[in-house]
């Protein structure tokens, strides 16, 4: 085999997403190994390009139509063709356009080869001879095959990229010669171990399209840690934060009712009257608040998530909170354009899947950015105790 020489230092990542918490996933972990960070909301990609630390645009196309979200794809992996990292970001759920938007990044991207690898091992979601799995279960026999707005129909990724080369860890040795003569390649990883061999073994990453979920992004990041290191940010403690829940998922309805129940946190259905549902939580004495939307009406709704950003502003411009914990990509989207900010200014990622940092734009608040699918039941209480507690931050 043809030796290759080691790559550069990576100085710049770019990662294109298709909603709001898959580009801060993306993003998370580099901040933690010295890079700087931001996630831009969906539009602002096509006014950047290649630079210095981490650019993590949403490009907001999983809710578009697959045309659209093939242009619009094809047009930021262009623009952002020149960063040291191009990263795709994938549903490790499978959810979304999965396999045009590949296939539109590849082309826009001018790069040599894809190595896709949707794995999360963290939050239990594997990939065993090309079938995803969530939990030792294949994806398209969980909830997320009843996901409202695109629903699993299969596990199996050859079938969703029947032109790629599938590789098992023990394969993942031949990939400087596989990627030499280009190609798609769909690898396995049951642990984070194999994602990391995954990584190490590709000498010079720039030739390559990465697409992945969280777990890719992390043995990325951990790979290709910068020295010298962006210095530790102090993170200002919030006294009242928000837990703002749009997301349809059962795990994240769990979270919300262990929340409901404690007695120190204040709630309210925003519902079809967002103005009522504010003036509640006005009312509350209590040092937590929480607008969700509603128990019985679990499917996707611009309107309902509207509803639910319209109480996240009142509720900010009265100065009555001043920390956000956001659950759902479309519902975190909704409530920062609500706001007016850019985007966020990433910090760290305090648990997998969970980007934490501050407001890009006024009011420069601490938020915390969850997906839906993710954590255990005592989730959303952790991450109001990450929010109150403040302090430095590596």
């Amino acid at each position: 085999m043809r030796r290759v020489p080691p790559a550069d230092p990576v100085t710049s990542v770019a990662v294109l997403a298709d909603d709001l918490t898959s580009a801060g996933d993306g993003a998370a972990p580099f901040r933690g190994t010295g890079h700087r960070a931001q996630v831009l909301l969906p539009g602002l990609g096509a006014h950047v390009a290649a630079r210095d630390g981490v650019v993590a645009v949403d490009l907001g196309s999983r809710l578009l139509d697959e045309p659209t979200a093939v242009a619009l794809t094809w047009r930021a992996a262009g623009a952002f063709a020149g960063a040291d990292l191009l990263i795709k970001t994938v549903d490790s759920t499978l959810r979304g356009h999965v396999a045009a938007e590949i296939r539109a990044a590849h082309s826009g991207s001018g790069r040599q080869a894809v190595v896709v690898a949707p794995a999360f091992p963290a939050e239990g979601r594997t990939t065993v001879h090309g079938i995803q799995h969530v939990q030792g279960v294949p994806v398209h026999e969980t909830a997320f095959a009843h996901d409202p707005a695109h629903p699993v129909r299969t596990s199996d990724l050859a079938r969703l990229l029947p032109e790629a080369e599938l590789l098992e860890p023990e394969r993942f040795g031949k990939l400087p010669e596989l990627i030499e003569a280009g190609g798609v390649f769909v690898c396995s990883a049951a642990t984070d171990a194999d994602l990391g061999l995954l990584v190490s073994s590709v000498p010079r990453p720039d030739d390559v399209l990465w697409v992945g979920s969280p777990g890719l992004a992390a043995a990325l990041a951990a790979h290709h840690s910068r020295d010298p290191a962006v210095p530790a940010v102090e993170l200002p403690a919030s006294h009242r934060p928000l837990v703002v829940v749009g997301s349809a998922h059962p795990a994240t309805r769990r979270q919300l009712d262990r929340l409901r129940r404690r007695g120190d946190v204040g709630t309210a259905d925003a519902g079809d009257d967002p103005a009522a549902a504010a003036e509640v939580l006005r009312r509350s004495t209590a040092p937590v608040l929480a607008v969700h939307t509603p128990d019985a009406r679990r499917t996707a709704s611009d309107a309902l998530t509207g509803d639910v950003a319209t109480v996240v502003r009142a509720l900010t411009e009265d100065g009555l909170v001043d920390g956000l914990v956001l659950t759902g990509g479309e519902t975190a989207v909704a409530a920062l354009e609500a706001l007016g900010v850019a985007g966020v200014d990433l910090v760290d990622e305090p648990e997998p899947g969970v980007a934490r940092g501050v407001l890009l734009g006024r009011p420069r608040i601490p938020v915390l950015i969850k997906a839906g699918g993710f954590g255990d039941d005592g989730t959303l209480e952790r991450l109001c105790r990450l929010l109150t507690e403040g302090g430095p931050v590596s």
